[in-house]
């Protein structure tokens, strides 16, 4: 039995992760969080002495780190929190790891690139984060291959949603349902990710005969705008009393810059551990079932 600590247990993806590893025959999960839930024991990765304390008493395998501070244009304004938590959290994690002999597989972002490729990206691809977000998720990645050499796993995705937390699929069903008109940005391109789909990537990645260190890609399939997927969600939820106009980015200020095209090629992931990745559209349809 492989003893899994699952951080950011109360966020879409750890949430998710409870689903994908329920009953799993070979694995033992420990889910924590700094807030407290029925199930999770509460834990402030930013505390280094802490992280070792549970580390040790739970005599962890594997740290799954879907911990982070993603919210964009907040941590604009308080890099401080934001390096706390994407930087400084992930070496605490990663320090633990590999005084244990533990692996990690750490989640970061599509905001790690600038977003003016016409290609999707791949993991050689240069980066040059154009936020603090983007910046700090680097360093955080950075940090972790220090210290674990070959022991770590990072997944980068992009524009995760689900039925829990705050994301663009519940944002765009409540204004369809409380709004007659709405604006949506057309030249922001990208790939949606069900986190649902993501969190049973990772127990793929769990559950492969040999482990496989370096960064990974994965997202749905497919390419599409904020526009084209704010249509899909009205279509696929029946909301027909709100209409959508396509805008420019600058029509909407933001703190934080967004990468207008940050397509992720999941070539290495689907080669390596022998996946087909579901089609963004296929995906979408089955979280909007869950929250109609």
């Amino acid at each position: 039995m492989t003893n899994l600590l699952i951080t950011g247990a109360m966020g879409q993806l750890g949430q998710e992760m409870h689903s994908a590893l329920a009953n799993h025959p070979l694995f033992n999960p420990t889910y924590s969080d700094i807030v407290v839930g029925e199930s999770i024991i509460p834990l402030d990765i930013t505390d280094a002495t802490a992280v070792e304390q549970l580390i040790t008493e739970r005599q962890i395998d594997v740290i799954i780190n879907c911990a982070a501070m993603t919210a964009v244009d907040a941590a604009e304004d308080n890099e401080i929190l934001a390096t706390k938590l994407n930087v400084d959290a992930v070496q605490n994690l990663a320090t633990s790891a590999a005084k244990h002999h533990a692996r990690m597989i750490h989640i970061s972002t599509d905001y790690v690139f600038d977003g003016t490729a016409c290609t999707p990206y791949n993991e050689t691809h240069p980066t040059n984060p154009q936020s603090v977000y983007g910046a700090t998720k680097l360093l955080g990645e950075q940090k972790l291959q220090e210290v674990l050499q070959d022991n770590y796993t990072i997944i980068r995705t992009s524009w995760l949603y689900s039925p829990y937390g705050k994301n663009f699929v519940k944002t765009m069903l409540q204004l369809g349902r409380t709004k007659s008109a709405i604006k949506v940005v057309f030249d922001q391109i990208g790939t949606p990710t069900n986190a649902n789909d993501l969190a049973r990537a990772i127990v793929t990645v769990l559950e492969a005969p040999q482990w496989h260190s370096g960064i990974y890609h994965y997202s749905n399939e497919g390419v599409i705008s904020w526009y084209d997927f704010a249509q899909a969600i009205f279509h696929l939820s029946g909301i027909t009393s709100c209409s959508i106009e396509p805008c420019h980015s600058d029509e909407f200020r933001t703190r934080a810059t967004r990468p207008s095209y940050s397509v992720l090629d999941k070539t290495k992931f689907k080669s390596t551990y022998e996946v087909t990745i579901p089609y963004w559209e296929d995906s979408l349809r089955e979280v909007v079932k869950r929250l109609i």
